[in-house]
């Protein structure tokens, strides 16, 4: 999908999983849209304006981040100790280079966190408490315990424990957030962020905080943010599988794209993706029943799914 008369392109994603009608209100899926396109509308007014893909993949996911509908910065899920531990990363396509933080606790935005990191220090990766610290320096925002104390995610836990499973969210999705864009210069950027997973052993380090495992940007060819089971994506290395294919082998995107995530079945994992191309085409697929996501329809106007 790409819209007309547009020199820039964004789509973005909230999850995937077994997503099915039932689970849901009408009102809980009205939010969840309603959400999903105030993410877009951030990004797609960002590249209007001439942004670059790289702030504009950032301020859609700190909307996100800032819901307490997905998992992600206050929607956070809890490990098995009940602590938050949260995961985030920017890539960017211009200087194929990445920034992430990992098992950060208390900021507000990891997505803000990974950038700071991208920007303002010498490492791709931060973790735990140097992480929150380094970034509390620079003045982002950081919240107490009870922001992301949710009733909802306290109740998954104690269930999670019942059965003695570790859970991707909730039983019915997978928990990540993530947008890929491409500006009016032909720069592209992904940004992606996680909760992780429900009764986690903590310390747990997701795919979404590992360049070519859950993200991935490369100008010329391609930005991609996943969704699913982290811990098959960063075995697979499954980001950079996709770009790898199309570089290499000239594999068209809607194929590489198929491809990983059959391997990813065959390693029993599941889940899905966002990515644009170099030509500004955006596609969304995923092997699962539904996942939360959002893009441009030809006409520029802001389509969202969440079923299949």
């Amino acid at each position: 999908m790409k819209p007309k008369n547009k020199n820039y392109n964004i789509v973005l994603h909230g999850g995937a999983g077994a997503l099915a009608p039932h689970l849901y209100t009408p009102q809980e899926i009205k939010e969840y849209k309603e959400t999903l396109e105030e993410a877009m509308k951030v990004g797609t007014s960002l590249l209007e304006k001439g942004g670059s893909s790289l702030q504009a993949v950032i301020e859609s996911v700190v909307v996100l981040e800032n819901s307490p509908l997905f998992n992600a910065g206050r929607g956070s899920v809890f490990s098995s100790d009940e602590t938050i531990e949260m995961d985030a990363s920017v890539s960017c396509g211009e200087r194929v280079q990445t920034g992430g933080v990992t098992n950060v606790t208390r900021l507000k935005n990891p997505v803000l966190g990974a950038y700071h990191v991208f920007e303002n220090s010498n490492h791709a990766l931060l973790s735990g408490m140097a992480a929150d610290f380094f970034c509390k320096k620079a003045g982002l925002e950081h919240q107490n315990e009870s922001y992301f104390k949710t009733e909802k995610r306290l109740a998954q836990l104690y269930q999670a424990k019942e059965k003695n499973i570790v859970q991707l969210d909730h039983s019915d999705k997978m928990g990540t957030v993530g947008a890929v864009a491409i500006d009016g210069k032909g720069n592209l950027a992904s940004a992606t962020s996680t909760g992780g997973m429900t009764n986690r052993y903590p310390g747990r380090v997701s795919d979404t905080s590992i360049q070519g495992a859950g993200t991935y940007a490369e100008n010329g060819l391609i930005a991609i943010s996943g969704t699913g089971t982290g811990d098959v994506f960063i075995q697979n290395v499954f980001a950079y599988d996709m770009a790898a294919m199309m570089k290499y082998a000239d594999i068209p995107m809607p194929e590489a794209a198929q491809r990983v995530l059959e391997k990813l079945r065959d390693k029993n994992g599941s889940g899905g993706l966002v990515a644009i191309d170099k030509f500004g085409y955006a596609i969304f697929p995923f092997n699962t029943r539904g996942m939360f996501r959002a893009w441009l329809d030809e006409d520029g106007v802001i389509q969202t799914g969440i079923f299949e």
